[in-house]
């Protein structure tokens, strides 16, 4: 059980220790709740922080479905079976994923505050997020930072369910979980205190961690 998400980010910090002050190596956080995590990672370690825009693209009369991700970029993964299964069609997609792609945009734009993205051609991406259940996020997010040609793709959680793991080690080059669960409901079971976090807190967090 972890305490709140910066305790999350100390005990990752301890998994990550190997890539501490390393000058090729940068934080991608995913907001908002990735942030405070890989917030307590990088002053830890001694390393760079920006955030990695992405959003789970749920089913329209099960918005808290994940069916896949979208990246701010508009790049998109989804679960074709799932789709299908659910009867979705593509206009609603295109619709959910136009809509979440705008926002995606309206945030990194207002959490960067006029700061340029990290580059991350030839780098070693380290993607953080406070907790995974299906993965669909973090997959799109493994995705993006490939596009934006990283040497080398690391996925570091604090909780998340074996499958989830597998199916990430399949595209990441490393995944780092601190605690995998025999079940995992919600990531939210895992933390004393796994309130909301905020714009406000994750601008403050990146202003002092850049």
């Amino acid at each position: 059980m972890f305490r709140d998400r910066r305790h999350a980010g100390e005990v990752l910090a301890s998994e990550l220790a190997g890539y501490r002050g390393q000058p090729d190596a940068v934080l991608l956080a995913l907001p908002r709740g990735g942030v405070p995590v890989a917030a307590a990672i990088a002053q830890s370690l001694n390393l760079p922080l920006d955030v990695l825009p992405v959003h789970k693209i749920g089913a329209p009369m099960q918005p808290e479905y994940a069916v896949g991700a979208v990246a701010s970029d508009g790049l998109v993964v989804l679960d074709e079976e799932a789709i299908a299964a659910m009867h979705i069609s593509q206009a609603d997609l295109d619709s959910i994923v136009a809509r979440e792609q705008e926002e995606l945009l309206r945030r990194e734009r207002e959490y960067r505050d006029g700061r340029p993205a990290l580059a991350l051609d030839g780098k070693v991406a380290i993607l953080i997020d406070d907790g995974l259940a299906t993965g669909y996020t973090m997959l799109v997010a493994v995705h993006a930072a490939r596009r934006e040609r990283a040497a080398r793709v690391v996925v570091a959680v604090p909780v998340a369910p074996q499958e989830t793991i597998n199916r990430l080690r399949k595209e990441a080059d490393e995944v780092v979980c601190a605690y995998v669960p025999p079940r995992l409901l919600a990531v939210g079971q895992f933390y004393e205190n796994f309130g909301q976090v905020s714009d406000e807190e994750v601008r403050a967090d990146l202003a002092s961690n850049t």
